[in-house]
C-alpha cells in the first residue's frame, strides 16, 4: 500500500512539472519562422554617393583645432607667400585625395593634383608630392591644397632651361607633333617644340605640309631663328639646293641693232686741258687766218 502511495506521489510531481513547462512555452513571445534562403542572404549595404564623401570631409574639418589655434595663422601665411612644401597622400576619395599637414587634414581636388588631367587617383596614394595652400578657411576649418600650380611652375622652369640651351644653327631630330596649313610643329628630342614653316620644308614648292608629312614622322631640322621664346625650324636648310639651269642665249629683237662686243667697240678718250670759254677772242685764237 505504501508503495502505491509513493508511486502516485511521483506521478503527481511529474505531472506538475510538465504543466509548468507548458505554461512557460505558452507565455514566451512567438518567434517568426525564417527560411534557409532568408537566413543566408547578406545584409544590404547602402550605395555610396558624393554626399557621403562631402559629409566625411566636413566631419574631418570640424574635428580640427579651434579657430584660435596658431596653426591656422601659419596656413594663411603659407598661402600668402605661396610656400611650396611636400605632403604624403594618405587616402583617396572620389573628388580628390587627402593629405595631412601638421596633423590637420587637407584636401587636394582631383583637378589640382597635377598639371594635366588625372585619370586614376589611386596612382597617387602613398606618393609624396609638392603642394601649396590655396584655401585656409579658419572659420570653417577647411584646408585645401594644390599640386597643379607647383607642377606648372616646374614645367615652365624646365622649358626655359631647355630653350636657353638651344642656339641658332643647331641641328636636331624630332617628330611631327601636329600639322597646320601654314606649317608643322615639331617636338624635338630635347623636349622643346618649334615651328617648321611650309616654306622651309623643301626647295620644291609645297602647297600644304600634310602633302609631304604626317603626324609622328621623324625629321631632322635646323634652328634658323629664336625669338620671344619661339623656335623657327628648317628642313630646307639641310638639303642641297638644286643647281640652276644655264640661261639660253637670246636673239636680238627685230628692229634693234646687235651691239658689238665690248672689246670691238671704239673708245673716245677726252681730256680736259683748260677752262671752258664762250668769248669771240678765245674762239678765234686757235684759227690760222692768212
Amino acid at each position: 500500500m505504501n508503495e502505491e502511495v509513493n508511486m502516485n506521489q511521483d506521478e503527481v510531481v511529474e505531472a506538475a512539472g510538465a504543466a509548468e513547462a507548458v505554461e512557460a512555452v505558452e507565455a514566451a513571445e512567438p518567434v517568426e519562422a525564417v527560411s534557409a534562403e532568408e537566413s543566408a542572404a547578406p545584409e544590404e549595404v547602402p550605395a555610396e554617393s558624393m554626399e557621403d564623401y562631402a559629409a566625411e570631409l566636413e566631419a574631418s574639418y570640424q574635428q580640427g583645432p579651434p579657430n584660435d589655434d596658431p596653426v591656422w595663422d601659419k596656413f594663411e601665411m603659407m598661402m600668402e607667400e605661396k610656400t611650396i612644401f611636400p605632403v604624403k597622400v594618405d587616402s583617396v576619395v572620389k573628388a580628390g585625395v587627402v593629405a595631412f599637414v601638421d596633423d590637420i587634414r587637407g584636401f587636394i581636388p582631383a583637378s589640382k593634383l597635377a598639371a594635366g588631367y588625372v585619370e586614376n587617383l589611386e596612382d597617387f596614394k602613398g606618393q609624396t608630392i609638392e603642394v601649396m595652400v590655396i584655401t585656409a578657411d579658419k572659420e570653417n576649418k577647411k584646408l585645401v591644397l594644390s599640386a597643379k600650380e607647383v607642377a606648372r611652375q616646374k614645367a615652365k622652369a624646365e622649358k626655359a632651361a631647355k630653350l636657353a640651351a638651344c642656339q641658332v644653327d643647331m641641328v636636331l631630330e624630332g617628330a611631327v607633333d601636329s600639322l597646320m596649313d601654314y606649317g608643322a610643329f615639331i617636338e624635338m628630342d630635347n623636349g622643346v617644340s618649334g615651328l617648321l614653316h611650309v616654306s622651309q620644308i623643301s626647295h620644291k614648292r609645297v602647297e600644304k605640309p600634310s602633302d609631304v608629312l604626317k603626324k609622328g614622322d621623324r625629321v631632322q631640322v635646323k634652328i634658323i631663328a629664336i625669338k620671344d621664346g619661339k623656335i623657327s625650324l628648317s628642313m630646307k636648310a639641310l638639303q642641297e639646293a638644286p643647281a640652276r639651269a644655264p640661261r639660253e642665249s637670246r636673239e636680238p629683237r627685230e628692229g634693234r641693232s646687235h651691239r658689238a662686243p665690248r672689246e670691238n667697240r671704239e673708245t673716245f678718250n677726252y681730256k680736259e686741258t683748260g677752262t671752258a670759254s664762250t668769248s669771240l677772242k678765245d674762239l678765234l685764237a686757235g684759227l690760222d687766218i692768212e
